[in-house]
């Protein structure tokens, strides 16, 4: 009985050994990620890495905090109080036009999921994107990507972003309400908030993002959206906690294409449905085709996420920009060997 017991106590210090190892070999293996509306199926990918141990799996113990918009995220990083954002993809083209390197490492997202919708309550007569003029626009923050998404709108319409008021609504039921009370005229906003607005008659939609074909439509362009994005500096200390992370995105982004609706109500928090299961599933359905398979960032995104920028700013279509400091497919491709099926 006694030999019987060191033989399974031996047994499992050598299960645990390569665990200890891998903790060992990761620079920062307690990290934060931001995340601007986690509950949002943009960033189905992360809660999918959390919520099934895929961090965890690769000896990272990950604090995620959620902010009100991408925009927010992005301030957290930049301030110090987190290592790694999860955001819109475009961010990292802004910040090296205004000097700061930021460098996306893994996609969640390929085409942004963002949906404009207009409200049949104030705007029943709405025809074109020109009748937004001087109206109330809603959207996750001010400086998010859902806002970037209205003014590119607004700029290829022949208006400029001071030609409609900008109001911050959050990701959640704020938004919904903010529609539904007649509070905004338009919506720019992402799943589950979108379909619920659709399900209860109080959104007309106008431009939608969650169809790739109609991103790359509406953007001239692949879009790459939702992804982990960090400054250079943090990736140059912390590879191999970049590479951890990769690795438990790339699983999630696979585990996502084999699962049904059922599996994924079981997966992401009661709070995230919003109160209605079957609006998540419609969400889900409609916002699965816009996630990345692979993790894979598309090598002509950054050109489309800056022309969507320029549009909206000349200035950072004027600055001269080193595209491919932007984005790297390294972390993806040993990721993607690791876990040839997730």
């Amino acid at each position: 009985m006694l030999h019987r017991r060191h033989v399974l106590i031996a047994g499992a210090a050598t299960l645990a050994a390569p665990a200890v190892l891998r903790a060992q070999a990761l620079e920062k293996p307690k990290a934060t990620i931001a995340v601007g509306g986690k509950n949002l199926l943009y960033y189905l990918p992360l809660t999918v890495a959390e919520q099934l141990g895929y961090f965890k799996a690769e000896g990272l113990d990950v604090n995620i905090v959620d902010f009100a918009g991408g925009a927010r995220a992005l301030q957290a990083v930049v301030g110090g109080s987190a290592d790694v954002v999860s955001g819109a993809f475009e961010h990292t083209v802004n910040m090296q036009s205004k000097g700061q390197f930021m460098r996306a490492f893994v996609l969640q997202g390929l085409a942004p999921q963002i949906v404009l919708g207009v409200n049949p309550k104030t705007m029943p007569d709405f025809k074109t994107i020109a009748d937004l003029k001087g109206k109330k626009i809603g959207v996750t923050a001010p400086g998010s990507s859902t806002n970037v998404m209205v003014n590119f709108l607004l700029a290829k319409a022949g208006l400029k972003p001071s030609d409609v008021a900008i109001i911050g609504v959050g990701a959640s039921q704020g938004a919904v309400a903010a529609m539904t009370s007649g509070q905004i005229d338009a919506i720019s906003n992402l799943d589950p908030v979108i379909t619920l607005l659709q399900r209860g008659g109080n959104l007309r939609i106008v431009s939608d993002t969650r169809d790739p074909k109609e991103a790359e439509r509406v953007f001239g362009g692949p879009m790459p959206a939702g992804c982990l994005y960090a400054p250079q500096a943090f990736l140059d200390k912390n590879p191999n906690t970049a590479q951890a992370m990769a690795n438990a995105i790339v699983r999630a982004n696979k585990w996502i294409q084999q699962a049904g609706p059922g599996d994924i109500i079981k997966v992401v928090p009661e709070s995230y449905l919003l109160g209605d299961r079957a609006v998540y599933i419609d969400a889900f359905l409609a916002a699965k085709k816009a996630l990345s398979p692979d993790g894979t960032i598309p090598d002509k995104g950054p050109e489309t996420a800056l022309r969507a920028l320029a549009s909206v700013d000349p200035k950072i279509g004027e600055a001269k920009l080193d595209l491919k400091a932007v984005y790297t497919n390294d972390f993806v491709r040993k990721a993607n060997a690791k876990y040839p099926k997730g």
